[in-house]
């Protein structure tokens, strides 16, 4: 955590921009991926992950052997929390589900609007740095009351070959039974293509660095939609004396965990604040 303490107007907007990532080339290395994802299949994937996760995966899909293994592993509050946060979840997103309506606009004439579940949909979980497991839980969950017949989930393993338990335990609570052990480029192409073990969705879902974010950007111009093409993360918290340290280092944590672009700046007027703070992120 950089400290800068009473800058001068002039270096306000430098001490502001963005950090920026080299990019040259970015889009012609993920579309080779993503071409010999779509002509190798599982092989394909297999020998990214290899190369770019450094480990050996034999079979892609997650067992049931390992989800039970994930939840023995978690602490009993971790599982509350994350049993917490799913009913909360889904509490809230029972409450959007739209009722069809049907309007007669002139005799003989009936107008109406309904929702529709789409039918097969891709969840991309990062799990490298910061294993978004509450991205799991915030995916999965409005898939399944929307009414989306098949969810499947593609998130990198670690150098063991594992997944990170929370994100196997997530995914359990949300009743997601298909999860592979790719990451990276290679899962938004096999999602997007289909191979021989991991199923062709028609839309995909969630976050990840610049190249997953520039892979998912490029099979939208073909075939497979995507939610959006998010960028790097920011957040700036103002705070006085008043404010509690652990709130802002949640908030500061949160988005810096989303990978080496993001960017998170505290600005306060109490320097004994940003000694809690700092306590808070060590």
């Amino acid at each position: 955590m950089e400290i800068i303490k009473y800058p001068s107007a002039e270096k306000w907007s430098q001490l502001a921009l963005r950090p920026q990532m080299e990019a040259a080339g970015l889009d012609k290395t993920v579309r080779s991926v993503l071409d010999a994802v779509k002509a190798g299949g599982d092989a394909a994937v297999q020998e990214y992950t290899q190369k770019f996760d450094g480990v050996v995966i034999s079979e892609l899909q997650a067992t049931l052997q390992e989800v039970d293994e994930a939840t023995q592993a978690l602490s009993a509050e971790l599982k509350a929390a994350i049993d917490l946060a799913s009913a909360n979840i889904e509490k809230f997103h029972s409450a959007q589900k739209m009722q069809t309506v049907e309007v007669e606009t002139m005799p003989g004439v009936k107008c109406w609007q309904k929702a529709v579940g789409i039918e097969k949909v891709g969840l991309y979980i990062p799990g490298g740095t910061a294993p978004l497991f509450s991205t799991v839980l915030m995916l999965a969950i409005p898939a399944k009351i929307a009414g989306c017949r098949e969810i499947i989930l593609c998130t990198p393993p670690n150098k063991e070959g594992k997944i990170n338990p929370a994100i196997l335990y997530a995914a359990s609570v949300s009743g997601i039974t298909k999860i592979f052990k790719v990451g990276g480029v290679q899962a938004i192409g096999a999602m997007a293509y289909g191979t021989e073990t991991i199923p062709e969705v028609y839309k995909i879902f969630g976050p990840g660095n610049q190249y997953v974010t520039a892979a998912k950007r490029l099979v939208s111009t073909e075939m497979t939609a995507i939610d959006m093409p998010a960028g790097p993360s920011e957040v700036q918290v103002i705070a006085d004396a008043t404010a509690d340290a652990a709130f802002i280092a949640s908030d500061l944590l949160s988005q810096a965990e989303h990978g080496a672009d993001s960017q998170v700046i505290l600005t306060t007027t109490s320097e004994a604040l940003l000694d809690d703070v700092q306590t808070e992120l060590a």
